[in-house]
């Protein structure tokens, strides 16, 4: 592989790939963010009902600044759901909502790629912070096992990205089907809420794209 075509491969398909997804989030997030429901409930009180109806308790709902900003922590079970969702009547809104509480059931329930995942979290953050300097410090010294253990290391974030595209997809369809078979969305608007959560999937896809092609072009530039 010569060195235009690996630059090319980790820093512009990604970088445009990247950008798309970010763009396509928000755009479809935005449409469908005045798209009231029929069921006129809020973010919130959807999440509440799809955490109702697993049987899960001890799952605290919170409001958080910020936009596109929820997520689930499993630490304290918090469902933390951001202005434009949590206290908002739309299809976003509930489609988002809907996905962070089937992150709260995947932990409840223990699902296996997610208890993978939370494994992963200590070893992806030391990465992170590590495998760069690793890397471009074993090129610039001339030290081959130092950009082996940077390689190593950057492999566990790949690897974590990896594990979280799974989670990502059973979340969004656990939130799917809550949503449909409680009435909360009905006809069209099922299809509406499935296109803001593939929408927002595409983000995490085009994240391990990127990382993915990073490993594969040092790995390739480390054997030259």
């Amino acid at each position: 592989m010569s060195l235009q075509i690996g630059w090319l491969l980790v820093l512009i398909l990604p970088m445009v790939l990247g950008l798309w997804a970010q763009r396509k989030v928000k755009s479809t997030f935005t449409k469908y963010e005045a798209v009231r429901p029929m069921s006129g409930l809020t973010g919130a009180q959807a999440a509440q009902a799809v955490i109702d109806s697993s049987g899960l308790q001890g799952v605290t709902i919170n409001l958080i600044g910020g936009r596109l900003s929820d997520h689930y922590n499993p630490r304290s079970k918090t469902l933390n759901l951001s202005e434009p969702v949590g206290a908002a009547s739309s299809i976003s809104a509930l489609g988002v909502a809907a996905h962070e509480a089937g992150h709260a059931i995947q932990h409840a329930q223990g699902y296996h790629f997610m208890k993978l995942r939370q494994t992963l979290v200590p070893v992806a953050r030391i990465g992170s912070s590590l495998w760069i300097f690793a890397v471009m410090g074993g090129f610039l010294l001339g030290i081959a096992g130092l950009v082996t253990v940077g390689l190593v290391l950057f492999s566990a974030i790949v690897l974590f990205q990896l594990v979280t595209l799974p989670v990502e997809f059973d979340a969004s369809n656990r939130a799917l089907a809550a949503l449909e078979n409680h009435g909360m969305l009905v006809g069209q608007e099922v299809g509406q809420a499935k296109d803001v959560l593939d929408a927002a999937a595409w983000t995490y896809v085009a994240a391990f794209v990127a990382s993915l092609a990073q490993l594969i072009y040092f790995f390739l530039l480390s054997r030259r």
